[in-house]
């Protein structure tokens, strides 16, 4: 039992598959807010008009966020998170210092593959180097 199909799943096909695991296991689905019952086959058309609309409307969500994220960042508002990681940092400490990655990672309080990530943009010769 939910309240809506669109608190359920994200798209129709992830619908489809609860209902079809939901039916094997011998259970019907309902909501609470909307006319639904698996148990007919009206309710099953139902369920299925009800899903395309709930994913349609996610699609459509999607695109108006995008759009407005594109036109933040064209306008200079959106710019994303500060960047977390020096990578001159991560570099001095590879060279001058000649740490390996998992040092580097512990001395900056980051995760390794991020030191990795940060070495490799830079020059894939290092990998051949780390003690």
């Amino acid at each position: 039992m939910v309240t809506r199909v669109d608190r359920l799943a994200r798209s129709i096909k992830d619908l489809q598959d609860i209902v079809h695991e939901l039916r094997a296991a011998g259970v019907t689905l309902r909501a609470t807010e909307q006319p639904i019952d698996t148990s007919s086959a009206a309710g099953k058309a139902f369920l299925d008009m009800l899903g395309v609309f709930a994913e349609f409307e996610t699609n459509l969500r999607r695109e108006r966020q995008m759009e407005g994220i594109a036109q933040a960042k064209a306008k200079g508002i959106y710019t994303g998170r500060k960047p977390s990681i020096d990578p001159a940092e991560v570099r001095r400490l590879r060279t001058e210092e000649k740490l390996g990655a998992t040092a580097i990672a512990e001395r900056l309080g980051i995760g390794r593959a991020s030191v990795y990530r940060v070495l490799a943009s830079n020059d894939q010769s290092w990998c051949r180097s780390v003690s």
